[in-house]
Formats: C-alpha cells, structure tokens, sequence
C-alpha cells in the first residue's frame, strides 16, 4: 500500500468511528408516556436524525425538525430536515430555531426531547436576542472567525447573544430532556458544542466582553449595547452550572476525536505502521504547530527518536488562522501547507489534513495532502509555497497539485484530523 494509500485510508477509518448511523440507537432513550420531540442542529444532525428514525418505535409518537449546513441534508419521513447557512448564520437558521423553541415550549412533564446536537450546531441553532438583528449577529461571527479567536470563544460571545443557546433552550423545556452529542471541540465540554442549548453555561457576559476586547473586533453598536447591559445585570444571564433546570437534563457526549484518532491508529497498526496518538486537543495559530510537528517528524526521521519509523503521528484538535492575505483554504490546508514549506522536501515524510465533516473551512474539501516531492512540483508549475502561505491560499496550492482531498459532507464532525506518516 502506497503513503497516499494509507493516509487516505486513514482518514476514512477516522470519520467511520463517528458514523451517526452507528453511534446514535445505542444511546436512544425508551419512549416516553407523552409525545417525543426531536430538534438538532450541526452537521451531523441529518444523519443523526435519520438513526433515530431508524430506531424509533413505529407505532410511538415522534416529532421534530433539525437544522443542518446546506447541503448536509438527507431524506427523512417522520422529521424535518431543514438547511441554513454555516459558519455564517442565516434567515433560514433563524425561522427554523424560532419554531424550534416555539415548539419545545409547548411540551409537558410527560413528553420527552430528544435534542440531536453537533458541531456547526451554534450557527445553525441561530435565534438572535431581542435587541439585535441577524445582520448583527453576523457581523460578529464573521469579526470573530477572521481574527483568530478559539470557537470556545466565538461560542461565549454567540451565547450571549441568543434566545436559545447556552442552556436556553434547556430552560424553556417543561420535558425530560436527552441530548445525545457528537463533539467537535477539545475537552468535549457539551457546554462548548454548538454553544451548548441544553448544557449549563460558566460564561459571563463580561467575558464575551474581554474577548471582543482581547481580539480587538469591531462589532455592531447593538451588539456591544446588548453585551455591556448583561454584564450590567440589566439583562438575565445564561443558566450556570448547579441550576435545577438541569435537574431534568441529560447530555451524553457519544462521539468524540479521540475516538476517531483511536480508529486511525489501529488501521495504522493493522497495516504494519507504529502508530502514535499526539492528543485530540493540538490547538494554537496553524503556523505554529506546524513547525513544531514538522520538527519533530525530521527528529524521527534523522534518528529515529523518540520512536523508530514506519510511524505515523496523529493528532486532532482545531487549529485557528488569523486571516491577513485574500488566499482561499481552511486551517487543515493552511497547516498543511505550512508545514510542507517546514519539511522542504524532507524524505521518506508524507501527511494529510482534513476536516471530518467533509469541508475545510468554506471550501468544497476535506482536507489536502503533501509527499517529499510536493515542493518540488509546485516549483515546477511555478505555484510558490511562501506566497500563498502568505495569502493564506492553501487551497490554491494544493488544488494546483490535484492533492484536495474531496469527499463531500460526511455528515459527522468530529473536528480536525492530522497524520504525519515517516517511511523507513
């Protein structure tokens, strides 16, 4: 099997793991005396509606609409699916999260809610706070995920700025409530995953204050009005953690990365490779840590410390790009592509990057991948690696090379998946 071969196969075996198909009906709940209601939101929340459809008792009520990115849908007879836009929200989000919250006010102690929750969920689940506007809500996203900030952060200010995250949604309910949860987040904190509807909430409004501040982003008045009145008092904070509202709640977090970088080691293992976990919380500027692994890929490669090759070293989490050039391509090419211009060539070192859900950043890829030759062919098409490195166009780079990886929406998300592979 080639290097391209295994990392490719790789990547499959990591986003198998989180197959909502698989994952969700061992964790379904007995139907209730009531009525059940089922609502989502995240790019697995189609395919996780579809498991429970599946599942479901047919001769047992069952309800409900989940949000997904465009184009992540799939058919589905006794629920709605509806598409609305990612990262970016949108109006379609917004009418789909109001008759979302609508209808689980509506429940009774009788009745059960099924909450189908994912990563992508926070833009999806988008029901802006009185006194603001979709516009402004985003003009604040679009500020927060240009310059850098982690999504915990981005997720503390869009919180504050909601009718239904931050354990919202949570206390509006009169209903047992079961969140089943596919992480995308280091720590896997369900808090943190799609802002969190149905999880108590640590964060303030001072702190969505300080981040703005920290990242220096210019937002709309409203929305700055909107969070200096919270942290005022003059505006109800999000639900904390020890509320008795939660007393009813169960969020149970049933796939996670690390799970998936598991899987990906043991195809590794399984095909002659050592394979080495890194951790699923590699997090920092994409720039950084690719340097940081593209030396120590060269210390194993040169003298097989700490580990002897054939080896792969795998790790998750979400790396962040501060965007300063007009480039295309998400965090997995940009660390890539940093990381191809470390190596310079090196032999005998191959990697991939990809996104699990399908789609780095905006763009229509997984991910990219890289080969000792890499370099020197992009110098042959004359595509320079620094160049677009500084225009943040990783995408460009690698599309030039026809090394995309492009496997369309897998309709899971489990964050970010990296592998280094060092031949012998």
């Amino acid at each position: 099997m080639t290097p391209r071969e295994l990392l490719l196969g790789s990547f499959k075996a990591a986003v198998a793991a989180a197959d909502p198909l698989q994952i969700v009906p061992p964790h379904l709940p007995p139907a209730p005396k009531g009525r059940t209601l089922v609502i989502g939101a995240g790019k697995a929340a189609a395919a996780m509606a579809l498991a429970v459809e599946q599942h479901w008792p047919a001769d047992a009520p069952l309800s409900g609409t989940v949000i997904t990115r465009y184009g992540h849908g799939l058919p589905v007879k006794r629920l709605a699916v509806v598409e609305a836009g990612h990262p970016v929200p949108d109006a379609a989000g917004e009418t789909a999260a109001h008759a979302i919250f609508e209808a689980v006010k509506q429940l009774s102690k009788d009745d059960l809610l099924l909450a189908l929750v994912s990563g992508g969920g926070s833009s999806l689940l988008s029901l802006p706070a009185a006194s603001i506007s979709m516009a402004d809500l985003k003009a604040v996203t679009q500020s927060l995920l240009h310059c850098g900030a982690a999504i915990q952060e981005i997720n503390t200010v869009r919180k504050h700025l909601s009718l239904i995250q931050g354990g919202r949604l949570a206390a509006a309910c009169a209903a047992e409530i079961r969140a089943l949860v596919i992480s995308d987040v280091t720590g896997d904190d369900p808090t943190h995953i799609a802002s969190g509807p149905c999880a108590p909430d640590p964060t303030t409004y001072a702190d969505a204050l300080d981040i703005l501040a920290r990242y220096a982003c210019t937002v709309p008045p409203a929305v700055l009005t909107t969070l200096q009145r919270g942290a005022r008092g003059e505006i109800g904070e999000t639900p904390k953690p020890g509320d008795k509202i939660f007393a009813r709640t169960e969020n149970r977090v049933i796939a996670t990365a690390q799970q998936s970088l598991r899987a990906a080691a043991e195809y590794f293992e399984c095909n002659g490779v050592h394979a080495v976990v890194l951790g699923d919380s590699v997090t920092g500027e994409a720039r950084e840590i690719a340097a940081l692994h593209a030396a120590l890929a060269r210390e194993v490669k040169t003298r097989g410390l700490p580990w002897q090759p054939p080896l792969a070293l795998i790790s998750g989490g979400e790396c962040t790009v501060t965007v300063k050039g007009r480039g295309r391509g998400g965090r997995c090419a940009e660390f890539l592509l940093a990381l191809t211009k470390e190596l310079n060539g090196a032999s005998g070192i191959h990697a991939l990057a990809a996104d699990t859900d399908g789609i780095d950043g905006s763009e229509d890829n997984a991910g990219v991948i890289t080969a000792p030759d890499t370099l020197a062919r992009a110098q042959a098409l004359g595509v320079g690696a620094a160049l677009r490195l500084a225009d943040n166009d990783g995408y460009g780079f690698f599309a030039a090379l026809d090394d995309l990886v492009v496997t369309g929406p897998t309709r899971t998300n489990v964050n970010d998946y990296r592998v280094i592979l060092i031949t012998a």
